[in-house]
């Protein structure tokens, strides 16, 4: 046990909070530039051109990607020692890594604010290996570098741990998606000519990521939760995290095909992509069922019940999202309409926060307790705020998601499928979409009033252990 912390097994386990609290101030950042994106929708020179709005998507996207980076890097800080049965290979490492990340995103986040696109591109010398320009890879390719450094040491410092120690299918499962995360982001740095095979190397950073390797992480951070909370046997968690993670790695990879419809590619992939990405719920639903089931067959009512919360609401929510929504407009004939139309955000809206938001802040959820030496839960009235938080962020982000598919499927009737065979022009077809994507802004506020009363919680926490009998303090 850690003699700073005794709430921790290991005291190198502290490392992660450094991690959880920066990933959180970035997904604050994240919901405010989306709420500039949705005044920008209906306003449409709202902060025009200090933020114009192809800048305020790049960091709202980057954001996303950088806190959830930051989120899983934490979540294996603290799980990998647990499971390894020992301390962190080098906790100095680990927040050296911290410093060196943090730094180079917000550095690349000022420069997408304060410098021109182009003139980033000039000004980083993006010609000596041009990777910019590419969504959700926009960073320089000197940022692209920092990223591959602080991924080796990080991988170096995980993986020496679990050398030494234990392995668990649990470990060695986080430990195979976070290798793969980090393979699959050398593609960046390949840029084409051809624009097709362009396509296919881009995808498979994207796709491979987020319907890949990362399902392996969420999979893995999800059992060591439930394995925490419920008491159910670890042997009965790992069968269940193999076949997860088998239909995931099954569908996901072949599934990749639904991304080659429309790039040149064969028409084999119409089929293939088709068939693979309609199985790709499946994984999901399984996840909704070993949650439930771990619930339901616990052997201790643990304290924390919002991250008990959490970790039923991730699986159901990303169900829906990832697996629901995404099967709504997979298939190539449907594709043909949908594709990149609001439908599209609709489902990565909820997608992304069902699969992944939520198993970061289930984690913490979990661990923060811990690492701020206040026991397995905060009181009472921090654990209603947080529950709040969670009700609300998932209702406005499923209300989020209902108002995008209604308009995906206006701006699909009107832009794409008129029977005359005289569609509206873009621009023509957003003003129809008005009124949904003020409903929308509606839906992002309460969301972020989510967030709010999420942080706010913790801070409940601190005053609660401020506020702790004296008695407990070694004289």
């Amino acid at each position: 046990m850690s003699i700073a912390n005794p709430h921790l097994k290991f005291a190198s386990q502290a490392v992660a909070k450094p991690y959880f609290v920066f990933a959180l101030i970035l997904f604050l950042g994240q919901v405010l530039f989306g709420l500039i994106m949705g005044l920008q929708y209906v306003i449409g020179d709202f902060l025009f051109p200090i933020i114009p709005f192809n800048v305020a998507r790049m960091v709202h996207t980057n954001l996303l990607i950088v806190w959830l980076l930051f989120g899983f890097m934490g979540a294996a800080y603290y799980l990998i020692p647990e499971e390894a049965d020992r301390e962190l290979h080098s906790p100095k490492l680990a927040i050296l890594l911290f410093w060196v990340f943090a730094a180079a995103g917000v550095l690349t986040i000022l420069g997408y604010l304060l410098v021109p696109y182009a003139g980033l591109a000039r000004l980083t010398h993006n010609e000596l290996l041009p990777t910019m320009g590419r969504e959700f890879l926009e960073q320089p390719t000197i940022t692209k570098m920092g990223i591959v450094v602080v991924c080796l040491g990080f991988l170096y410092n995980i993986g020496m741990t679990l050398l030494k120690g234990r392995k668990t299918t649990v470990s060695m499962v986080m430990m195979t998606g976070l290798i793969g995360l980090a393979v699959f982001f050398l593609f960046s740095f390949y840029n084409p000519g051809n624009l097709a095979r362009d396509k296919f190397y881009w995808w498979w950073v994207v796709h491979l990521w987020v319907e890949g390797v990362w399902e392996l992480i969420m999979g893995s951070m999800l059992a060591f939760v439930l394995i925490k909370i419920t008491g159910v046997d670890r042997e009965v968690v790992e069968k269940w995290l193999y076949v997860i993670i088998a239909m995931a790695l099954i569908t996901g990879i072949i599934g990749t095909g639904h991304h080659f419809f429309w790039i040149g590619a064969p028409e084999v992939w119409l089929w293939v992509g088709s068939i693979f990405s309609a199985m790709e719920p499946l994984p999901f639903l399984a996840m909704v069922i070993f949650a439930f089931s771990m619930v339901k067959n616990r052997r201790r009512q643990h304290p924390n019940r919002a991250a008990t919360l959490w970790a039923k609401g991730t699986t159901v929510t990303a169900f829906f999202g990832a697996g629901v929504w995404g099967f709504l407009h997979t298939l190539a004939p449907v594709n043909f309409y949908t594709h990149g139309s609001q439908l599209t955000a609709a489902h990565g809206h909820l997608a992304f926060y069902g699969a992944y938001a939520m198993i970061v802040m289930t984690l913490i959820s979990y661990a923060m307790p811990r690492l701020r030496g206040l026991g397995e839960a905060g009181d009472e009235r921090s654990q209603t705020l947080e529950i709040w938080g969670f009700w609300l962020m998932t209702l406005s982000m499923v209300m989020i998601t209902l108002f995008l598919t209604a308009a995906g499927v206006v701006q699909v009737y009107l832009q794409r499928w008129q029977a005359d065979g005289i569609a509206l022009p873009f621009m023509s077809t957003v003003e129809h979409l008005q009124v949904l994507f003020w409903a929308r802004l509606g839906s992002g506020v309460g969301f972020f009033a989510g967030l709010l009363c999420y942080l706010f919680s913790f801070k409940q926490r601190g005053r609660a252990a401020l506020r702790a009998p004296a008695a407990v303090v070694p004289s």
